[in-house]
């Protein structure tokens, strides 16, 4: 097993620096006179709403952009980094939400990968065991022989760490790493990134979970608008002075519960609903002006009851009525063509078309309406109605032929749901509609979701964010492993009591 490596004493001065570095894109400036400076030893946080600059800052840390101006400094030296082959020889290295592994490989084929590419190994008693040594380093139990194609989330982002360590890494940056991640989940990669810290790695930790950064965090970097804003211990910030020099602006209205403009209008009735291997016994009626939230942990099928509402994945029992008449959508265009919406968890595969501009993006779902008599796209009303959107949305991007791909994370969120408003459903059903983006972005779309309701719409919203299904919900299912456990009025519902429904430890006849 590799010997732990002995932190550095606070005197030591940092593994890599960022001095007064600016990087422009065309007419666009991502960032203007960054500094940081990262010491061995310490899990250093960098905040920022989507947009502040984060993603550039690490592609230029990993070589993957080169800056405008100032300089990168390893070990005091200044260095130019063609590429990410270049920032590896320095030891900098990064994971990402999404992990890359090779699924038909085991782990420590995968751990290697880089090192040894595609071709036979010709000493595998040797490679297992130096798998084994790095997995141990950062305090994992997992199979280096096991097929990477079954593993956990959490354990796929354990394998690129343990191939960060192969290649002697001394600045490690982690951006999202749990934003898919259960909570167990988390708390085991968090703990991995103090144990390199320990050894004397410069973790470089990016989250928009603030509770994390007041977990894990020594040291605390706050950007807007790509430029630095402060650097402090942890000990000395505060959740809302760090959301403050976020976002610029208070956002008082953040995780706060809104009046409930819940009418007595049913729009959707479901009775012992269920689909085959996914849930069953689902009920509930939601009213218009409601907000209904659902709530469970990872598995608990929360989705596969939207994907059944939408038509995506069709019930095989129960009943559901919509504005008081039988439904049964087998398909997403008969749930759109009955005014129902579905807004999905995974904006990059399933919500946009990340190329295509930002008008094409907000009108593709109500094409039809914007087509000429020879089937041709009127330009002249899709702009209009891409830059309406684009004001009342506070979409922020010099025009709307900006591809959606160049958007933060906030801003594709609010063009995806754009798109949706669009078609003026009665019902949003949204999956985790804030996961991935910043604090300001996500009362953004808080505000929008009790706008939509408050006009008349009914919203249910699935998230794995507790203090967010409280804050949104006017009533709370709870869900565990495909079954409805119950349901709580808003002035019932807890962490504490949603977590003991979730987990079993407690039941409710749940029908609405």
């Amino acid at each position: 097993m590799t010997a732990p490596v002995s932190a550095p004493p606070p005197s030591a001065g940092p593994v890599l620096a960022l001095r007064h570095i600016s990087k422009s894109f065309g007419m666009t400036r991502a960032l203007s006179d960054m500094s940081l400076s990262l010491f061995p030893g310490e899990v250093h946080a960098v905040v920022g709403e989507n947009g502040a600059g984060k993603s550039t800052m690490i592609k230029i840390m990993t070589g993957v952009h080169q800056p405008s101006s100032g300089t990168l400094e390893v070990d005091g030296v200044a260095l130019r980094l063609s590429g990410t082959k270049d920032a590896r020889q320095a030891g900098i290295a990064a994971i990402y939400q999404e992990p890359m592994v090779f699924p038909d490989l085991d782990v420590a084929e995968n751990i290697f990968i880089s090192a040894t590419g595609l071709g036979l190994v010709q000493n595998r008693a040797a490679l297992r065991s130096r798998a084994r040594s790095l997995i141990d380093r950062i305090g994992m139990t997992l199979d280096v022989d096991r097929i990477a194609a079954g593993l956990t989330l959490a354990e796929q982002q354990a394998v690129e760490i343990a191939r960060a360590l192969s290649q002697d890494v001394r600045v490690l940056i982690m951006d999202e790493p749990t934003a898919s991640l259960s909570d167990h989940e988390a708390t085991q990669l968090r703990q991995i990134a103090r144990t390199l810290s320990g050894q004397g790695v410069a973790v470089v930790y990016i989250s928009h979970r603030l509770e994390e950064i007041f977990d894990v965090a020594d040291r605390v970097t706050v950007i807007r608008d790509g430029q630095h804003i402060s650097t402090r211990p942890v000990a000395e910030v505060t959740p809302d002075g760090m959301i403050g020099e976020m976002v610029g602006r208070e956002v008082g209205n953040y995780f706060t519960k809104a009046p409930s403009h819940t009418r007595p209008e049913v729009m959707l009735s479901v009775q012992n609903l269920g689909c085959a291997d996914a849930f069953e016994g689902i009920s509930l009626d939601l009213h218009a002006g409601e907000v209904l939230c659902m709530a469970g942990l990872v598995g608990a099928r929360r989705t596969d009851v939207a994907l059944s509402l939408f038509g995506i994945q069709p019930a095989t029992s129960g009943q559901v009525a919509w504005l008081g008449q039988p439904f049964h959508a087998t398909s997403p265009a008969q749930a759109i063509e009955a005014g129902i919406a579905y807004v999905s968890e995974d904006r990059r595969k399933l919500g946009l078309a990340l190329p295509m501009a930002i008008r094409a993006n907000i009108t593709l779902a109500t094409l039809n309406a914007i087509l000429s008599r020879l089937g041709l796209i009127d330009r002249a009303a899709e702009q209009g109605i891409a830059e309406s959107f684009r004001k009342r949305l506070n979409i922020r991007t010099p025009d709307v032929e900006t591809s959606v791909g160049m958007l933060s994370g906030g801003n594709q969120q609010k063009v995806m749901l754009a798109k949706w408003l669009e078609m003026r459903p009665r019902l949003l059903i949204f999956d985790e509609p804030t996961r991935g983006i910043d604090v300001g972005a996500k009362a953004e779309v808080h505000d929008l979701i009790r706008t939509f309701v408050k006009e008349g719409g009914a919203a249910l919203v699935i998230s794995s964010d507790l203090p967010e299904v409280l804050a949104l919900g006017d009533r709370i299912l709870v869900m565990r492993e495909g079954r409805q456990m119950g349901i709580l009025d808003h002035d019932d519902a807890t962490q504490e009591t949603v977590m003991r429904l979730a987990t079993g430890a407690t039941s409710l006849k749940g029908a609405a």
